[in-house]
C-alpha cells in the first residue's frame, strides 16, 4: 500500500486538484482513495493507476456536484487556490506546465464536471480516449465529442496548441516596478486594452465583487491599493514565489498574508490578473 502511495500521489493530487480547483479538496480526496482502496485486494489489481485515477475522478465528480449549490452562494467572484508548486520531479512529470497555470484551471471552471474530467485526463494527463471512456463511463466517441466541446468553451480552436502564458519573473518584476512609480499611464502600458482583474475575497477579506475590466479602471485600482499598502500593521512585504508553476506574487502584512496575485500575460502584455484574498483559500501556502 506504501509503494502504491509513493508511486501515484504526485498524479492523483494534480489529478483531483486539476479537477476541484482546490487544493484541500485534493488532499482529502486522495486521502480518502487511499483509504478505501484498504478493501481492496491489491494482488487482483491489474492496473493501478487506471484504478486509483477512476476513484479519484469519481470521487471529485461527486464533489463537484455539491460544490456547484455552494458557489451558486459564493459572495463575489470564486476563484481557484493557488498553491506552491512542489519541487518534485514526479510532479512536474506528471502534467505540462501551462495546464498547471492558473489561468488555465480559471478556464476550467468554464466545463461540465464530465468535460473537465475528460480535457484532464486527455490534455494534462495524455490519457487514451480507450482508457478515458473508461474512467467516465462513456463510450470512446462521445469522450471525442466531450474534449472538443471542452476546447471550445475554453476558447481553444481545433487546430490551436493548448497553452496559457504565464507570466516570467521578468513581467513580475516589470509589473512591480510599474507599480512602485505610482503613475498611471506607466500602469496602463503594460496592461492589455481587454485586461481583466478578478479578486476573490469569498466575503472574508476585502475584494471587488466584480471582475474590474479597461486598462484605466484596472491601473486606477492598482494604484489605489498601492497607496493604502502604508496603513497595514506592519506595513506591507511582497515577495516572488513559484505559485501554479509561475512566479507569483505573495503579499504579506503584519497580520499574515494579505493576497496572492497571479499574472496572465499575452501577446506582450498582461491580459488578466487573479487577486486571491479568501484566508481559505491561502491556509495551504502558510504551510
Amino acid at each position: 500500500m506504501q509503494e502504491l502511495y509513493e508511486q501515484y500521489k504526485g498524479l492523483l493530487f494534480t489529478l483531483a486538484y486539476q479537477l476541484t480547483g482546490s487544493a484541500s479538496d485534493a488532499e482529502d480526496v486522495v486521502q480518502d482513495v487511499f483509504l478505501k482502496i484498504n478493501d481492496v485486494d491489491l494482488a487482483r489489481l491489474v492496473k493501478p493507476k487506471a484504478y486509483l485515477c477512476k476513484m479519484v475522478t469519481n470521487r471529485c465528480r461527486d464533489l463537484l456536484k455539491s460544490a456547484c449549490k455552494r458557489r451558486e452562494l459564493y459572495f463575489g467572484q470564486w476563484l481557484p487556490e493557488p498553491i506552491l508548486t512542489p519541487n518534485d520531479e514526479s510532479f512536474e512529470a506528471v502534467v505540462r506546465d501551462e495546464l498547471l497555470s492558473y489561468a488555465m484551471l480559471v478556464l476550467l471552471e468554464r466545463l461540465s464536471h464530465t468535460e473537465r474530467a475528460v480535457f484532464v485526463l486527455r490534455e494534462a494527463l495524455g490519457f487514451e480516449y480507450s482508457d478515458i471512456a473508461e474512467l467516465v463511463d462513456k463510450s470512446e466517441a462521445n469522450c471525442r465529442k466531450l474534449f472538443s466541446r471542452a476546447r471550445g468553451k475554453m476558447g481553444i480552436t481545433l487546430d490551436e496548441q493548448v497553452h496559457s502564458e504565464a507570466a516570467s519573473e521578468e513581467w513580475v518584476r516589470r509589473f512591480l516596478k510599474a507599480l512602485e512609480l505610482g503613475n498611471v499611464d506607466t500602469v496602463v502600458s503594460i496592461l492589455a486594452e481587454d485586461v481583466v482583474l478578478v479578486s476573490d475575497g469569498g466575503g472574508k477579506a476585502f475584494a471587488a465583487v466584480h471582475p474590474i475590466e479597461s486598462r484605466n479602471l484596472v491601473a486606477r485600482f492598482l494604484i489605489g491599493l498601492i497607496r493604502k499598502a502604508p496603513h497595514y500593521e506592519g506595513g506591507m512585504h511582497v515577495e516572488m514565489t513559484d505559485i501554479n508553476g509561475q512566479t507569483g506574487l505573495v503579499v504579506r502584512s503584519g497580520e499574515g498574508i494579505e493576497v496572492v496575485v497571479l499574472i496572465h500575460v499575452e501577446r506582450n502584455a498582461i491580459c488578466n490578473l487573479y487577486f486571491v484574498r479568501n484566508p481559505d483559500k491561502l491556509r495551504l501556502l502558510l504551510k
